[in-house]
């Protein structure tokens, strides 16, 4: 038996699969949902575990992906954090950089540092940045420093120093000493064991943060584990990534910033694998969830990487930057737990605030009374108010409708005016959001496929679709627990970068070659500690590059095969490419490499999906009743409703339709063609918006 379980802002996921290794068969694939409970999350993993009625010792592999990281962040409930760095470079994080988004704003103000300067405390030591010693480091330094920092009650320590990506041994120094003196500190963080990656804000910045999330990340995986032993659970925990990979309960902990994006990235990786197996290499995914939409750009079954990640950037905030890998993927706050308001101008905005799981929407009747995105959705008649997770919730639509009566008073429109208006306004949000990931980055969203899942995906696809002119949209099977199982297609992995700026000129071939082999001896060791062999790894090649006298670079997947002067052609070419895309030009400028970037996989088996069984019967079986949609644009239509589970494989129908399971409704409007494939994963051909001129 092999489990997956995914903690969401509003649900908690699981889905687990019979699978047999000894000849790779997939047997039944079950999925459920509860809500989730903080902040004891892990009560609601194992609520689903005991929902989904599962042997403990039958479990054989168990992944988990959780939102405790990024909520511990978004609402600043971390740890009380101090802050070690050079002489100098105290005020590195309230700087910060001068690149701001907003950029007439002439009242903006950075965001405020995790850490207050008062617990930003400074020594002596110095390297440069080639790594040599400018001043020695004297551990004397940190006596006074320990004691300030026991007096102001921090829970945690960050170490950066100036340089230390290319010279970690005053971090190491400092490291030793702080545990003689301050043995009970169970977090000391180092920059060099987070990120290597050069620029001091940025590094800093990454070593706050895991700094602040680590105690209460470490206590989260130790009260998980305690539980999951509890109840007979004996197979290795592995913990979702924001690299697209597992790793053990031991490297999460360390290092909990890595988990940031850890439930958004299983969705990806899902998407990769339901690709290849239904044949579709280029897709743009998409994951609307109770409180977020996320969204990844997928090019010949592979997802971007960035080390550039930041945490609350938006158009009018710089947000805080994260030099960790993750996949390249955009998160708004447009789920479906997505509150409705108006601003003091008047105009309508859909998040990015949530009603989350507690109180929910309003419809759900559980003392929520603001309209939500669910909201408009059942008073448009696209969800079934008897059908909320299968009719385990009894829907308040009285209260639904106050909600959202008090919020067309005040725009001067009608209840079903305003929900129309809401969902129009949140496909706005996700458009926007889609447009990042694709036409942002030099790509073109008619080329793609739109892979829909979470429980608002299906809802909202074809619209979306249709906006960016995308020709299909697939809606997977279990599409409402998508991520958790993206989780058990997922492999072991682990990232490690190095800075060294050298010019890709023939001559250097030998040097990066020594460079790569560097990053994979470090990687066989980091793995050697998880019982994992070197010559189980496949390594996958990355190298940030940038024309000489450029500020920032451009991440492409370093050509494989021994590195001699062929190879250093073919990357620079990659680079040039890449940067016409992204940035519309190239130059005959020289070109140097940046980054190292060498990432390790152990590949897992991983189940299949099952082939249904050709039903004989024809759609009519499939048939629940009937009701009154509004499709918004194309009208209000007496529209079919069919359940998924009973629809036939193969057969054709045209919209307008409305395909329910129980956590997720699929919305096709009028002239889409809809077929559901032997697997179960619905594909919808999209009729493109007649033009009006």
């Amino acid at each position: 038996m092999r489990v997956a379980t995914d903690v969401g802002g509003t649900f908690t996921d699981l889905v687990y699969c019979d699978y047999d290794e000894a000849t790779g068969q997939t047997g039944r694939i079950v999925a459920v949902k509860c809500d989730t409970t903080p902040p004891d999350f892990e009560r609601g993993v194992m609520q689903a575990i005991e929902l989904a009625g599962l042997p403990a010792s039958d479990i054989a592999f168990f992944a988990h992906g959780t939102t405790v990281v990024i909520n511990a962040l978004t609402e600043r409930k971390g740890a009380k954090v101090g802050l070690i760095t050079t002489a100098g470079f105290r005020d590195a994080l309230e700087i910060a950089r001068g690149n701001r988004p907003d950029l007439f704003n002439f009242v903006f103000s950075k965001p405020a540092p995790f850490v207050p300067r008062h617990l930003r405390l400074e020594i002596g030591e110095r390297m440069d940045h080639r790594g040599r010693v400018v001043a020695p480091f004297d551990p004397a330094d940190l006596a006074p420093i320990v004691d300030h920092f026991r007096a102001e009650n921090v829970e945690a320590l960050a170490i950066c120093f100036l340089h230390a990506y290319a010279n970690a041994t005053h971090e190491e120094q400092a490291e030793a000493e702080i545990q003689r003196l301050w043995p009970e500190l169970g977090s000391v963080l180092s920059s060099h064991r987070i990120t290597r990656e050069w620029r001091e804000y940025e590094r800093t910045s990454t070593t706050v943060l895991s700094a602040y999330v680590h105690p209460l990340a470490q206590g989260y995986l130790r009260r998980l584990g305690r539980q999951l032993n509890a109840t007979g659970v004996r197979c290795p925990v592995y913990i979702m990534q924001s690299n697209g990979g597992v790793a053990t309960v031991r490297a999460a902990g360390a290092n909990p910033i890595n988990m940031v994006e850890s439930g958004p990235a299983s969705g990806m990786l899902g998407a990769i694998a339901l690709g290849q197996i239904i044949g579709e290499s280029d897709l743009i995914a998409l994951d609307i969830g109770g409180t977020t939409a996320k969204c990844a750009l997928i090019e010949k079954s592979r997802a971007r990487i960035t080390t550039d990640y930041k945490l609350e950037w938006s158009r009018t905030n710089a947000g805080y930057p994260i030099k960790v890998p993750v996949l390249d993927l955009v998160e708004i706050g447009a789920g479906g737990g997505s509150i409705a308001w108006m601003d003091p101008g008047g105009k309508l905005h859909v998040g990015p605030r949530s009603a989350g799981a507690v109180p929910g929407p309003a419809a759900f009747g559980r003392g929520g009374t603001e309209p939500t995105t669910t909201d408009a959705n059942l008073i448009t008649g696209r969800i079934d108010p008897d059908f909320i997770l299968g009719g385990r919730i009894v829907p308040d639509m009285d209260n639904a409708r106050r909600a959202f009566a008090a919020l067309g008073q005040r725009i001067g429109t009608t209840v079903e005016e305003t929900a129309r208006g809401v969902i129009r306004v949140a496909n706005a949000n996700m458009v926007n959001a889609l447009k990042l990931v694709s036409v942002n980055k030099g790509f073109d969203p008619r080329e793609f496929t739109l892979m829909a899942f979470g429980g608002g995906g299906g809802s909202h696809a074809c619209a979306l679709a249709r906006e960016l002119g995308i020709p299909k949209v697939v809606v997977p099977v279990n599409a409402a627990v998508f991520s958790a199982w993206g989780m058990l297609m997922t492999d072991l992995r682990r990232d490690v970068v190095r800075t060294r700026v050298i010019g890709l000129q023939p001559g250097a071939a030998a040097a990066i070659a020594a460079s790569y082999d560097e990053l994979a001896a470090e990687l066989a060791a980091q793995f050697a500690e998880d019982g994992v062999s070197a010559e189980r790894l496949s390594l996958i090649r990355y190298a940030d590059m940038r024309y000489v006298g450029q500020e920032h670079s451009v991440k492409i997947e370093f050509p494989d095969g021994r590195i001699d002067t062929h190879i250093l052609a073919r990357a620079a070419e990659r680079f040039h490419v890449a940067h016409e895309r992204e940035y519309s030009f190239r130059l005959e400028s020289p070109v140097e490499l940046v980054n190292y970037h060498l990432a390790g996989l152990l590949a897992v088996p991983k189940p299949g999906l099952p082939k249904l069984q050709n039903d004989e019967r024809g759609l009519e079986q499939a048939v629940r009743g009937r009701r009154q949609v509004d499709f918004d644009e194309d009208g209000v239509h007496d529209t079919p409703i069919y359940a998924r589970e009973r629809m036939p494989v193969g057969i054709l129908l045209g919209g307008p339709a409305v395909i329910e399971e129980p956590a997720t409704t699929i919305v096709v409007p009028p002239d889409h063609s809809v077929e559901m494939d032997a697997y179960g994963n619905i594909h919808i051909s999209i009729k493109e918006r007649e033009s009006k001129s």
